[in-house]
């Protein structure tokens, strides 16, 4: 039995949000964040949407994180606790009771209730909306129905059959397959409740949302424009504002918005650009916001191409790597070396777990490269034009995989960020590419079944036996009624993908902020919620 009752109950691990370093400022005024009315100001990059279930950005969900409760959200140390519910149980990890406190409101004055929360997933997983978090809702019972396959194919209806709402305050849940950790899904914003007045103008409810959180938008939202958040007055929930607003001021050059911040037009900045980081500790001193971080890179291989089918070649290029040497050149040593397929702040990992698979050692990888027959042709490497580090690091294993293997071969692919994570969903890479992955909840299920799993992978791993081995013990472990014996079947399935290494772990991120001397009380999370903007105090 998975239990969440009241404010300590955990049922997995952690979720993990990280925020790429290109947030800085479309003009919108040059006035100084010291106001003196008790508000601050964050740099953020523009959100897309603001409709919780019709976005996966970090970006919107900083903004969102104010402006509604989940069922259930976070502590700092990202553990489950009770936001909008009493309770989440389940005897079967298949239906779940979700039982919501009574006497919340929206901040129109409508009633938070089990509907709410019921008619927001169920338009979010309906098809023809096209939401952007449309596929979070795939474990629910019915949405396959809402999901046809077949191009053409109408929907059999637009409400998940997985849904009953028992009364005002009792939700039922049913989903496809027992899935324990589903309170931590419920963390991910895409499961934010709605109000009724939303579904009779969701154009008009996108400009101005209406939450249940702690924070009211205050006017609409114009693109490009600051976002102003202010406290609602009506609200009874655990995350009280303590202070009189915050204003999301949106960038689209990190060094801009640090710049703001030196210059204190800025009164918190999330993540600070690396070549900026140094100066940064420097300047900043106590106000510089180091913080332990989820998002980790790894290096994948295409499986299908019959070049890189040998396990050996694939632990060679892993051992050939300096993942030290490229934390130092490149992160300023600031960013924490792969031991494992997990970050170190998932519950779950273990560490070393990868060994000398993911320690750079260049003789056994020489050996390992001639037993696996070597590499014929050119060797590419993929990577996004998102970020400058890229083809920094990039660079750095190149010339690793020269002087330690001998591929004297190798040619970059550098592909515009837009269209990078289409070209490997449609697996047209014809060489290592790099990937990362920032969780959607706290859970090593999350990093496991996404990355590895038959259904999520990029590699085309998914046609092998061992591939078939992975699945089942995943399947296991999200069917397994404690938290220990979940671990015990992800621990298995981690094992066996790094005996296989279709996708080599690198490094996890460090987070790196700032705040100015206005504020204190700035907590910067790893997961979903990001900043804590309720618990930020204004001197």
């Amino acid at each position: 039995m998975i239990i969440l009752r009241g404010a300590r109950r955990s049922a997995a691990a952690l979720t993990a949000m990280a925020l790429v370093a290109s947030v800085g400022v479309v003009s919108c005024g040059g006035a100084d964040g010291g106001t003196g009315d008790g508000t601050f100001t964050v740099g953020h990059t523009e959100p897309d949407h603001l409709v919780p279930g019709n976005t996966t950005s970090s970006y919107s969900f900083s903004v969102l994180s104010g402006l509604f409760d989940n069922l259930v959200g976070l502590t700092k140390d990202g553990k489950p606790v009770m936001q909008a519910a009493q309770s989440v149980e389940s005897e079967d990890q298949k239906v779940w009771t979700i039982k919501v406190k009574p006497g919340q409101k929206f901040h129109n004055g409508e009633p938070v209730t089990a509907g709410s929360f019921a008619d927001a997933w169920s338009n979010a997983a309906y098809g023809p909306n096209a939401y952007e978090a449309n596929d979070y809702f795939s474990q629910v019972k019915g949405y396959d129905e809402l999901n046809p396959e077949d191009e053409g194919a109408k929907p059999k209806g637009d409400k998940l059959s997985g849904l009953k709402v028992v009364d005002d305050t009792t939700l039922e849940v049913t989903l496809n397959e027992p899935f324990n950790q589903f309170p931590q899904l419920l963390t991910y914003p895409a499961y934010a409740p709605m109000p009724k007045a939303a579904f009779q103008d969701l154009k008009a409810f996108e400009n101005q949302p209406i939450g249940n959180g702690p924070y009211r938008i205050s006017g609409k939202w114009t693109r490009n424009q600051p976002i102003k958040l202010v406290p609602f007055d009506g609200y009874t929930g655990p995350r009280k504002a303590r202070n009189k607003g915050v204003t999301w001021k949106p960038y689209s050059s990190a060094d801009t918005a640090y710049t703001d911040l030196r210059a204190g037009k800025l009164d918190v900045m999330q993540t600070i650009p690396a070549a900026k980081v140094p100066e940064a500790k420097r300047l900043l001193g106590e106000r510089f916001l180091p913080r332990k971080m989820g998002t980790i890179d790894y290096l994948g291989f295409p499986m299908f191409d019959k070049r890189f089918a040998s396990a050996d070649l694939r632990k060679a290029i892993s051992m050939a790597i300096d993942r030290n040497g490229i934390n130092k050149a490149v992160y300023n040593g600031d960013y924490i070396v792969a031991d494992s397929l997990l970050p170190a702040i998932i519950t779950g990992h273990r560490p070393n777990a990868c060994g000398q698979l993911c320690t750079y050692n260049p003789a056994e990888a020489k050996k390992l490269y001639d037993k696996a027959g070597g590499f014929k042709g050119t060797l590419e490497l993929y990577f996004s034009n998102a970020q400058p580090t890229y083809y920094q690091w990039m660079q750095i294993v190149a010339n690793s995989l020269k002087q330690n293997l001998g591929i004297t071969d190798i040619q970059f692919r550098q592909v515009p960020a837009a269209d990078y994570f289409g070209m490997l969903s449609r697996r047209e890479e014809k060489g290592p590419y790099r990937q990362n992955w920032e969780a959607d909840y706290p859970s090593a299920q999350n990093y496991l079944q996404n990355m590895w799993g038959s259904t999520g992978n990029k590699m085309g791993w998914e046609t092998t036996k061992e591939n078939k081995e992975f699945d089942a013990l995943i399947t296991k472990g999200n069917a397994a009624g404690t938290e220990p014996e979940a671990l015990k079947f992800y621990h298995q399935a981690e094992d066996l993908a790094i005996r296989e290494m279709p996708q080599i772990p690198l490094w996890t991120w460090a987070g790196q902020g700032g705040r100015s001397d206005r504020v204190d009380n700035v907590t910067i999370t790893p997961y979903a919620s990001g900043l804590l903007a309720h618990e930020v105090t204004v001197k």
